[in-house]
């Protein structure tokens, strides 16, 4: 049996299979999207193993991100969702989701869907990189600067550069996998 080489950072089980079924497949979905852009805020300073974990408990909680149900989330839902330990309990984060999705269905009424707003950053193709370890990897770039000045100005609140940029590695607007990993090439 031989085993597969992977990127250095997935070590733990969830961490494996996140690694090799999701993190860098091109994404075009807009339930899809709207759930990376929740996941990727709420992980602003916590591990993401962390948030791998509470997965479920996200998709519970916002409505499997129904993006218009999200959307009307009331201040007395949100302070519910403060109680649930299946999520990240932070009033922030929670309000942020409910804005966010808002913000959202305004972007895809302009543009016809987020998919279609959030690839022309990278003019509708993936940007393959070819890193040799995982060292090499910016925390962001010009592009996840303009995406995240963007958004803000949309409305979007935890859309930082770096949530940014870990949201494009997520949904695959960039193949951020080492050369050596075997997902580099089965995506590029």
């Amino acid at each position: 049996m031989t085993t597969k080489n992977r990127c250095e950072w997935a070590k733990h089980e969830l961490d494996i299979v996140y690694h090799d079924e999701v993190w860098g497949v091109p994404v075009h979905d807009d339930r899809v999207l709207f759930e990376f852009i929740t996941l990727e805020g709420a992980q602003a300073g916590l591990s993401w193993t962390t948030i791998l974990k509470k997965r479920d408990g996200y998709c519970r909680a916002f409505a499997n991100f129904d993006v218009k149900k999200v959307a009307r989330f009331t201040e007395k839902r949100q302070a519910k969702l403060k109680e649930d330990a299946g999520i990240v309990r932070n009033k922030l984060k929670i309000a942020s989701t409910v804005t966010n999705a808002q913000a959202f269905i305004a972007v895809q009424s302009e543009f016809g869907s987020f998919d279609t707003y959030l690839w022309n950053f990278v003019d509708g193709a993936p940007v393959i990189n070819r890193w040799k370890s995982m060292r090499e990897l910016p925390a962001n770039t010009p592009i996840s600067d303009a995406l995240s000045k963007d958004l803000k100005k949309r409305g979007f609140r935890f859309v930082g550069t770096t949530i940014c940029y870990a949201l494009m590695q997520a949904v695959g607007m960039v193949n951020d996998h080492t050369v050596d990993c075997f997902r580099h090439q089965e995506l590029a």
